[in-house]
């Protein structure tokens, strides 16, 4: 009921301002105003209104909102989680056992390097490369690059 009247109360504030615009001959605003002041009114003959102050004053709907809020909460979380690990938990299942398998990604052209530099394909396991071409020949352009760039 008091929802009602301070809505009826400002239309009529509104409307009255309409009218004084109106009059000093600006009919763009007064009419622009008057729209304005005319929604209070319309907002409550719809029930709007009523069912605004219901969803304010019970304690109820704020619980709702609040296990709304923390279940969005909860739900950003777990992403921001799983973004951060990289992958879901299927793909870390099917990493691990292809690992273990010593399976091949599907990307790529052949096997990793083994520990001794050499790749499955080109040499047979176990096999060493001669001791001129080790692993620092392979990291000496990528720190001639960081050196270029002052890191």
């Amino acid at each position: 009921m008091l929802a009602e009247t301070i809505c009826s109360a400002v239309s009529a504030a509104g409307l009255g301002i309409a009218a004084i615009t109106a009059y000093r001959k600006r009919f763009l605003a007064a009419t622009r105003i008057a729209a304005y002041s005319l929604v209070p009114v319309g907002l409550v003959l719809t029930g709007v209104i009523d069912w605004l102050t219901d969803v304010v004053f019970k304690p109820a709907v704020w619980l709702g909102f609040g296990l709304l809020a923390l279940a969005w909460m909860l739900f950003v979380l777990t992403r921001a989680v799983e973004r951060r690990g990289g992958r879901t938990r299927k793909e870390r299942k099917a990493a691990k056992a292809a690992a273990e398998n010593g399976a091949v990604a599907p990307a790529a052209s052949s096997r990793p390097l083994t520990s001794g530099g050499a790749t499955a394909a080109g040499a047979p396991d176990g096999s060493k490369k001669k001791s001129g071409q080790g692993t620092g020949d392979d990291f000496s352009d990528i720190e001639a690059i960081l050196k270029k760039h002052g890191l």
